[in-house]
């Protein structure tokens, strides 16, 4: 099964500060040891709230709330990230899927790249951007999937989206009682079982495994923990896509 380690933000990741030099490359040596036991999948890291919008899609019609922003319901349903030449184009984009998924609420932040970090520089020419937009859960669905006829219009609207080169991956999150959390602590950290009062912190990255179980993760999520720092961590299995088509 995959399964998504979600760390929150800090005040210095929603500061903007660039990571020290030291934790990159302990992430760096933790991504590289997945790699070796054949467990990672994908990752990667967001900027801060302050360079995005929160959508929120309310009977049709559309309200933005441009960043910074703090979390409300950080209960993510899906996420998917999307290359676009701005904020604007990716609100449009957000906008199409709200047309299908209804009522609900977006937040919208760019993805941390290697320049953003020192190394190297924007490839030239390149006059697109990645966005992460994050969906919310609603309370109200539980664990409810959208409809057949839903899924299947995001189907149709993921591959127009895909094919243009705009849509480059997506996930769904089956619910958090299916999940752990490891909070912060001042002492030994705890692992706590799911399902989980909504979480107020910003999601700041994540790092996907492929794995027997979520207990296996746990193992990985202390080394996540050991090489990122004092942040919170959730392990949330993620829909597989036949799980999402039948």
């Amino acid at each position: 099964m995959r399964v998504m380690l979600l760390h929150k933000v800090t005040p210095e990741t929603e500061a903007g500060m660039r990571p020290p030099m030291d934790l990159i490359q302990r992430v760096g040596q933790m991504i590289g040891e997945m790699k070796g036991a054949g467990v990672f999948l994908d990752g990667a890291g967001l900027r801060q709230s302050s360079l995005g919008v929160r959508l929120t899609f309310a009977g049709g019609a559309r309200q933005e709330t441009p960043g910074p922003f703090t979390g409300r319901n950080e209960d993510p349903a899906a996420l998917c990230i999307l290359r676009v030449r701005d904020l604007g184009e990716a609100v449009e984009h957000a906008t199409s899927f709200a047309a299908v998924l209804g009522d609900g609420e977006c937040d919208i932040r760019p993805v941390t790249e290697p320049w953003d970090l020192g190394f190297g520089e924007k490839p030239p020419g390149d006059e697109t951007t990645r966005y992460m937009l994050v969906w919310k859960a609603d309370p109200a669905r539980g664990d409810a999937l959208p409809d057949l006829q839903q899924r299947a219009a995001l189907g149709r609207l993921i591959t127009v989206l895909r094919h243009r080169g705009i849509f480059t991956e997506g996930e769904a999150f089956h619910a958090s009682r299916h999940a752990k959390r490891i909070p912060i602590t001042d002492g030994k950290r705890r692992v706590l079982d799911g399902p989980f009062a909504e979480s107020k912190e910003l999601i700041s990255g994540f790092c996907t495994l492929e794995v027997p179980s979520v207990a296996d993760a746990l193992p990985w999520a202390e080394k996540y923990l050991a090489a990122v720092g004092r942040v919170e961590l959730d392990l949330r299995p993620l829909y597989e896509v036949g799980e999402l088509t039948s």
